[in-house]
């Protein structure tokens, strides 16, 4: 080899890296590598294929020996590399340049193909990956999950040396049926690029939108351009992505955070707050001392948000060679936590995913980070995970040996104000705060306030009252139902068990509590009997389900249409009688059913029209019909008057002509009644760019981070709460001239609305306040309160360990009818979180049913759900899954059990496995099968 080709092969190296897993060209290059030297190869992988590849080229750019260049050459053909062998045979990498940019795009669109099935598009695409990765995408898929499979054939496309790979994908996806995935595909890849392969102004613009998805990111800012004024770094130029100006408030905010400080950072929504988080970690990479290496947390607390925060903040680092990587529920069993803290430089992640790993060992402590930033940082108290992460950090804050801690800097529109009634107890209640994240600096606007009021659009807000319908014969029938029930349970156990009720409770939340409260009651009741005590059990467990359906129903008459509300409890009585339908349930059935067809007719009434609905069509016909181009959010409390609004919307002729989306949170994974990541991404995108979507309708999920910045009315159904959250929902309308409007029927809420005003100014106040307090007196207020809290936590941590975890042997009693199900010796823990139960006699005491929402989670795919296999019970006890070698595995939950011990006889409900999780054993799958 000459000396020239080892100075090409070391300037080109990088492409090198990029596309090459070595260990699959090691068996071909066994005459010039040693086995020891393949050995260390073969680890390196462990931390990553580039790392593999450095250590390989380091290895044989050290070769003397005649003939290992063409012995690479050929290795590389051999295997498949054919791009790559041509590209150092002419030493030209001309054509693996070009594929770079469609590389970044499917990366930046990799969370909206979770879904599809890698092994349906293998067929058209197995000619751009080497075989091995082909074997390795399979295997992949069949015993870990499909959304393991297609991210393991992103990682292997993103490092093909085939230049019609994009082509081949786009085939793939159009012949496999993935329309939407194709569609987003060719619109990244063909809109905005000319033949040579550069980016149009029409490319420039997508990017530049996508830019402005950051709840604060928005296009005008000019970051690079100013940035020399913060911390002296230069302008990049990038065909993708073209950093923006800071705005002099911007700089302003992030000023105490460059100097160092624990910052807590509150401005308005819209404001930049993301971009001022840009700001400061650009400057904390750079300008760490040396010897140091920087490693970034930006944590997000909603699924949503987080997914639009990782594109923000890989648009604008990943073209300056930083590493950002990005983990939330539902990528984490795709990947290793412990390996993307290690290789990244940012870390964009939703915080339950850290807690996890400090609990379980995977991180030891805080300090690998050097900077941590808390999007929305007035979450950071009671159990929020904020809260245990800070809890982590302060402990080793007064622990003298711990190692050094990362910054923190907190983001928020509002801190809140508590329960707080003056502007002293509101300054509490922000100390408070900023002793949990340990802050040095309150940042606001102060010098720049005219700066930021050319930039940030406050929504005009209205409050519309409406009269509640005049008379409800619904209610009535339904109430006269529930009190027949609760007759009913009392004629069934006569004793205090059951409490009495006021009627006035009925369809509030407050009589959600009582049916809850009373079932775990019933669920705990012990009788000399057992036969007696498992009846009784089974029976009132029926009655309070069934009040909890006409409470349900209830609430959504009150809210939505009676069809809706009666819709709901058909589907609910359907379900009752294919389950084991008892002869109490058929009693209960008949009673609903006597009463159906006058149920039926005052759904049909015109009169009893919900006058709130007929508010809500005003407002939204009033909107659009001034501008038909109007983006309205319009937030509701529940997926299922969420549901309902959409169906009203579709089936209203004044708004029929308006095409409604919803967006909900992800639920309870093993229930799977959410939206998924993906599902809630394309919903946000269809929002923001199709203009035919120009109604979404939401629940919580959309009121905080979320950036739609042509959303120009907000409309609040019934829909209240603090001043944090009025301050929230009411920044969602971006655009210039927006209006928040608040719907409501109950006085209560218009004086809520009142006194959020006088709330927030009272906030604005203590926080000016604090502002003017010497830094010394501040951290002295600081330091006290943390003390305090540290002195309540050691004591609580007493009681804990006296009392949650309950030791010894336990029987597992199936939560509706007492039936003994399995004893905590043949319980096995699964990846940290799952529960089994071993032996065949477990499999007798439970029947299976079709899971009507089969799907992949954290490893398993679900097969059927088990329920108990008392004819007159048939409780929901879990699911089978597949799970490795694994098949029809039983996965328990907890909360459909009672807990006996079997020494004293003693039965406890619990709600978490962490209570007994100290006396069970982990899955060995070798010994288990």
């Amino acid at each position: 080899m000459t000396a020239e080709e080892k100075r090409n092969l070391q300037c080109y190296r990088r492409y090198i890296e990029r596309i090459l897993n070595p260990v699959y060209i090691l068996s071909n290059m066994t005459d010039w590598l040693s086995d020891e030297m393949k050995e260390r190869v073969r680890k390196e992988e462990e931390k990553g294929v580039t790392a593999a590849a450095a250590l390989f080229l380091d290895t044989v750019l050290l070769l003397e020996a005649e003939g290992w260049l063409r012995g690479f050459l050929d290795a590389l053909v051999a295997v498949g590399y054919t791009g790559l062998a041509e590209a150092i045979e002419n030493w030209d990498f001309s054509k693996l340049e070009k594929l770079e940019l469609h590389r970044q795009l499917l990366k930046r669109i990799e969370a909206t193909m979770l879904e599809i099935d890698p092994v349906v598009l293998m067929p058209y695409i197995n000619t751009c990956l080497i075989e091995r990765e082909c074997d390795e995408i399979l295997q992949i898929s069949e015993y870990r999950s499909k959304a393991a499979g297609i991210t393991k054939l992103i990682e292997c496309l993103c490092r093909s040396d085939k230049e019609n790979w994009p082509k081949s994908l786009q085939l793939a996806l159009d012949k496999a049926g993935y329309y939407n995935a194709s569609e987003l595909w060719d619109l990244r890849e063909d809109n905005g690029k000319d033949i040579d392969g550069e980016m149009t102004d029409a490319s420039e613009k997508c990017f530049e939108t996508t830019m402005t998805f950051a709840e604060e990111a928005e296009c005008d800012n000019n970051f690079s351009e100013n940035l020399s004024s913060v911390s002296g770094m230069a302008h990049w130029p990038s065909p993708v992505y073209e950093p923006k100006k800071a705005r002099t408030y911007q700089i302003e905010l992030a000023q105490p955070a460059i100097n160092g400080k624990n910052t807590l950072i509150c401005a308005p929504t819209g404001s930049g707050k993301t971009f001022v988080s840009l700001l400061i970690c650009e400057h904390h990479l750079q300008n760490l001392p040396s010897g140091q290496k920087a490693k970034v947390a930006f944590l997000a607390t909603k699924v949503p948000v987080y997914e639009q925060q990782k594109n923000v903040f890989r648009q604008h680092f990943e073209r300056s060679g930083y590493s950002v990587q990005g983990i939330c529920g539902e990528t984490v069993a795709n990947v290793s936590v412990e390996h993307v803290i290690q290789d990244s430089d940012i870390i964009v992640l939703t915080p339950q995913i850290l807690v996890n790993s400090i609990e379980t060992g995977i991180l030891s402590s805080l300090s690998i980070f050097t900077l941590m930033i808390f999007d929305e940082c007035h979450n950071t108290t009671g159990n929020h995970p904020y809260n245990v992460l800070m809890t982590r950090y302060l402990e080793q804050k007064f622990d003298s040996s711990a190692n050094s801690l990362p910054q923190i800097v907190g983001l928020t529109a509002s801190v809140g104000v508590g329960n707080a009634k003056t502007i002293k107890e509101t300054i509490e209640h922000i100390c408070t705060l900023c002793s949990c994240l340990d802050i040095q600096a309150i940042s606001t606007v102060r010098e720049n306030k005219e700066d930021l009021q050319r930039f940030v659009n406050k929504p005009e807000s209205h409050v519309r009252w409406v009269k509640m319908r005049a008379q409800n014969h619904f209610a009535d029938i339904i109430s006269g139902l529930m009190s027949e029930t609760e007759a009913l349970m009392r004629k069934i156990y006569s004793e205090d068990t059951i409490s009495q009720t006021n009627k006035s409770y009925f369809g509030t939340q407050k009589y959600e509590q009582w049916i809850v409260h009373t079932q775990k009651k019933c669920r705990l009741l012990q009788l000399a009997d057992k036969e007696k005590e498992s009846n009784i059990c089974r029976d009132l467990f029926i009655c309070t389900e069934h009040l909890r359906k006409f409470n349900d129903a209830l609430i959504i008459s009150e809210d939505a249409r009676i069809e809706d509300a009666l819709t709901f409890l058909k589907e609910f009585f359907t379900n009752v009688k294919n389950g084991p339908y008892t002869e109490l349930e058929k009693q209960l059935t008949d009673k609903f059913e006597e009463k159906e067809p006058e149920l039926t007719a005052l759904s049909k009434d015109e009169s009893n029209e919900n006058p709130k609905l007929e508010e809500l069509a005003s407002i939204l016909d009033e909107a659009y019909r001034y501008n038909p181009q109007t983006r309205t959010i319009l937030f509701a409390k529940t997926r299922a008057l969420v549901a309902a609004l959409k169906k009203w919307v579709e089936a209203n002729p004044l708004l029929s002509h308006i095409k409604p989306d919803v967006l909900t949170g992800q639920g309870r994974k093993e229930y799977k009644t959410g939206m998924t990541l993906p599902m809630q991404k394309e919903v946000l995108d269809a929002f923001k760019t199709d203009k035919d979507s120009r109604l979404l309708i939401a629940t919580s999920v959309a009121d905080e981070g979320i950036d739609i910045s042509e959303c120009n009315l907000v409309v609040l159904y019934e829909y209240f709460g603090n001043i944090t959250k009025t301050i929230q929902v009411r920044g969602r309308g971006r655009a210039r001239d927006s209006k928040c409007i608040l719907v409501t029927s109950k006085t209560e809420v218009v004086e809520n609305e009142k006194q959020n005003h006088y709330k927030e100014e009272m906030m604005n106040a203590a926080i000016e306040n604090l502002q003017n307090w010497d830094e010394t007196t501040f951290a002295r207020k600081i330091r006290d309160l943390q003390m305090k809290e540290k002195v309540l936590r050691d004591c609580r941590k007493k009681e804990t360990i006296k009392h949650e975890v309950v030791e010894g042997k336990k029987n597992l009693l199936c939560g509706k009818c007492k039936a003994y199900a399995c004893c905590t010796d043949d319980i096995r823990i699964i990846k940290d979180s799952h529960h089994t139960v071993l032996g065949d006699a477990f499999k007798e005491r439970y029947i299976t049913k079709p899971h009507q929402k089969r799907h992949q989670f954290d490893g398993f795919e679900k097969k059927s759900k088990i329920h108990c296999q008392k004819t007159l019970c048939q409780h929901d006890w879990g699911i089978t899954v597949k799970y490795k070698t694994f098949d029809n595995l039983p996965i328990i939950k907890i909360r459909s059990f009672v807990i006996e011990d079997v020494e004293t006889g003693t039965q406890m409900d619990f709600q978490k496995w962490k209570n007994i999780n100290s006396s069970l054993k982990n899955f060995d799958e070798e010994t288990s099968s």
